[in-house]
């Protein structure tokens, strides 16, 4: 059982600050920020939970049978994630690639303490035996000065896992399945990373989130690993008996000149090659949600929407569905993953060639990070534009990718990685 509590915030913005700072000392984080952007299916603001009471982790074989049994046992809020690997679960796949990470495949953890901001009010959550501990905590929170940037210029050398040329010949390589018609499209991936690196993964996840502000920012921790995204893309929500999915497809540099930018906007909307790549997405999420949908209610409520963001302009699509109130939540999560914005169509095809492409195992990039509540509801992003961190091993690394279809272009594609890849690397050499 759960005792909470409301408290109104004289200033949000400080308040957040001050909690995620106070939140440090905890070997169990998940910090899910809004950035405040208006959005049709948001919950909270933000949402902090800390200090596991109980957890699960596992490797893929059979992850989502013991997801489904620990989330109905615990019967609680649970906070974590399902890496991309777990697609080995749902398929007869192998990820064999190299992994500088080593995050588990999936990680879930049900908190002691929870904080979930709304509209100025934050509404606290303990579970009944740390209930005593509340008063101090709020005082501990209270007392942090607002986070500080340090200025220190960090001395990392980015790599890239693979080289242009090579990127090229990749692209290539996956045109030419498409062209025999193997696949319609793939989403590329490819890792940048830094060995010998030591970061402040607080300060570099500040950082990150101010030149994004996405509307699915995290910071995430276990032990010595974290995850810092400013993930601007939804995979997955429950709420009641609705399922919605957003997949992204389709992006575009902003500019500084008003006319400019409009124009990068408008040429989003109507290019040909970024529409088809992402209708293609929409038919293979309302497949995904057909497996678990009552017969009829599969609805695309947005086709090829441009949102923007501070960094780029998004295309973005919003389907939902119905289900049954008998079906599990994380069955609905298994049928549909991992997201077809970062597999590609036909999925299994796509994963397969991926697999056979990529030069490193995906681990948490393109996996997802979220939450179910004690009603079964949950809320899932896409992991990208986020830097991965294990300081054990004192490795860094952020993977981006592209939808390649008969219409790419490699160096185009190889463009639009870098356009991505921008804000991750400006806040590592920065």
């Amino acid at each position: 059982m759960r005792t909470k509590h409301i408290h109104s915030l004289k200033n949000t913005k400080l308040f957040k600050n001050q909690l995620l700072i106070w939140a440090q000392q905890f070997d169990d984080v998940v910090w899910l920020d809004s950035n405040n952007y208006s959005q049709k299916y948001a919950n909270y603001d933000a949402v902090l939970a800390v200090d596991a009471f109980t957890s699960i982790q596992t490797d893929y074989y059979q992850s989502f049978e013991k997801l489904k049994e620990y989330q109905t046992l615990t019967n609680d809020w649970i906070f974590g994630y399902l890496t991309y690997d777990l697609k080995n679960d749902v398929e007869d796949l192998k990820s064999s690639n190299f992994d500088g990470l080593g995050f588990p495949d999936l990680y879930f953890f049900q908190p002691k303490k929870l904080f979930l901001i709304k509209d100025n009010q934050v509404e606290i959550q303990y579970l009944k035996g740390v209930k005593d501990e509340l008063e101090d905590d709020l005082k501990k929170i209270n007392n942090y000065d607002e986070l500080q940037s340090s200025n220190q210029s960090n001395d990392i050398k980015i790599k890239l896992r693979i080289h242009k040329d090579e990127y090229f010949e990749k692209v290539n390589n996956m045109l030419a399945h498409i062209h025999r018609g193997d696949i319609y499209e793939a989403n590329f991936c490819q890792e940048f990373y830094a060995e010998d690196t030591d970061i402040n993964p607080l300060e570099t996840y500040t950082k990150l989130n101010a030149i994004s502000n996405p509307p699915f920012a995290t910071f995430f921790k276990y032990y010595d690993k974290y995850l810092l995204s400013a993930s601007p893309e939804r995979y997955l929500k429950k709420e009641k008996e609705t399922i919605i999915s957003q997949p992204i497809k389709g992006t575009a540099k902003r500019s500084s000149n008003l006319e400019e930018d409009e124009l990068l906007k408008s040429n989003l909307l109507n290019d040909e090659k970024e529409r088809s790549e992402n209708i293609m997405i929409v038919d293979l999420v309302r497949n995904d949600l057909s497996k678990t949908a009552i017969k009829g209610s599969i609805k695309v409520e947005e086709l090829c929407k441009i949102y923007t963001f501070d960094q780029v302009h998004q295309m973005i699509s919003t389907v939902t569905s119905k289900i049954k109130e008998t079906t599990h939540p994380v069955d609905v999560i298994k049928s549909t993953f991992p997201m077809g914005s970062m597999t590609g169509a036909p999925k299994i095809s796509a994963m397969k060639i991926i697999e056979n492409l990529e030069e490193t195992k995906r681990g948490l990039y393109s996996g997802s990070v979220g939450y179910f509540s004690p009603k079964g509801d949950f809320d899932f992003n896409v992991v990208i534009r986020s830097i991965l961190y294990n300081e054990t091993k004192k490795y860094v690394s952020y993977s981006v990718g592209g939808a390649i279809t008969s219409k790419s272009n490699p160096l185009q594609e190889y463009e639009e990685c870098l356009v991505k890849a921008k804000a991750m690397r400006t806040v590592l050499e920065n």
